[in-house]
């Protein structure tokens, strides 16, 4: 596998059986969706560990900003409804 200079990154997810979710595996260059895809499929599925790959160019994928963790992440205590505190749980049922 020869990689022309230049060529974009790409980001690859693989799931490894039905049901499951997509797992970030690694990171390819390549010149286009479908020579990514050979290439991912190449690498990381040599021993049929996948049954799908997704190949998302680097370029592409938007991240929060780690130094905005609070207003992204903190519980958003004034609204009362994302809580289930104020729901009735029968005394039969077992937790």
């Amino acid at each position: 596998m020869t990689v022309e200079p230049g060529a974009p990154l790409w980001e690859v997810f693989v799931r490894s059986r039905r049901g499951l979710a997509h797992q970030h595996v690694g990171s390819l260059h390549a010149a286009d969706a479908a020579l990514a895809l050979s290439h991912a499929r190449d690498l990381f599925t040599r021993r049929g560990e996948g049954v799908s790959i997704w190949v998302v160019p680097a370029a592409a994928i938007h991240a929060s900003d780690p130094d905005a963790k609070g207003p992204n992440f903190d519980p958003a205590d004034d609204k009362v409804y994302r809580h289930p505190t104020f729901y009735q749980v029968p005394e039969d049922l077992q937790l």
